[in-house]
């Protein structure tokens, strides 16, 4: 690894998280109303967690053509969507609402009883989004996980190959009976994007940040392989 695998990195830091979240609102939205303009559609990629709520919250009320947006998330826990745990959950109680209800939303989540059954139904319904996704927002562990990629989990070397076609895998993290199993997009789906945000607050987030940009083993800190890339223009947002 060298200097060049972040050179594609733009870094914009905030002392206050509402006016970080203010101006995130501002630039998705002239960014899914241009793509709109240009295609007839946009796509956005949600991620889930209590650091975009502040975000969402501002989303809805953009003035975007909603029924003309596609939404996924960017990954999901193996939960009923009725829980607390569900991203799909959370997207429906703090973005989907009013206008922003409009939206075409494709769940990660099925019926069936695990993740792993639900790969190739959930891998053709996210593969009919069209593509390149205009905005995908993602979070970062202090683990250095992003998505469901977590480290050293069963399903993150295959969800890392960007040579194969799958657009998501289900993940098995370490503390599986804690974390619970995860329906995730894969390194090639999160590349397959326009721009790659990454909305991260606290002083142990820089610093699991910092140390994810100085090395390149992508097992242990699978935000790397996000970080260290050409394809993908990646923007962070940081706020104390």
């Amino acid at each position: 690894m060298n200097e060049l695998d972040t050179v594609g990195i733009e870094e914009r830091f905030f002392t206050d998280r509402e006016a970080m979240a203010e101006v995130l609102s501002i630039e998705i939205t002239r960014r899914l109303v241009e793509a709109i303009c240009a295609a007839g559609r946009a796509s956005f990629i949600a991620s889930g967690g209590t650091t975009p709520i502040r975000l969402y919250e501002r989303l809805r009320s953009a003035d975007v053509n909603w029924s003309k947006m596609d939404l996924t998330l960017s990954d999901e826990r193996w939960v009923s969507p009725a829980t607390d745990g569900s991203n799909e959950k959370l997207i429906r109680t703090h973005l989907l609402r009013n206008g922003a209800s409009a939206t075409r939303l494709c769940p990660l989540k099925t019926p069936d009883a695990t993740a792993r059954e639900a790969e190739a139904s959930v891998n053709s319904t996210v593969g009919a989004l069209p593509r390149p996704f205009d905005v995908t927002l993602l979070g970062m562990g202090i683990d250095g996980h992003t998505a469901s990629l977590h480290p050293y989990a069963d399903g993150l070397a295959e969800a890392l190959d960007v040579n194969h076609p799958a657009l998501v895998r289900s993940i098995r993290p370490q503390n599986l009976a804690k974390a619970g199993e995860r329906m995730s997009l894969t390194l090639r789906a999160i590349l397959g994007s326009r721009i790659v945000v990454i909305l991260i607050q606290g002083r142990d987030k820089l610093a699991a940040l910092r140390k994810a940009m100085a090395s390149d083993d992508v097992m242990a800190m699978p935000v790397r392989a996000v970080l260290h890339q050409n394809m993908t223009p990646v923007q962070v947002f940081w706020a104390p």
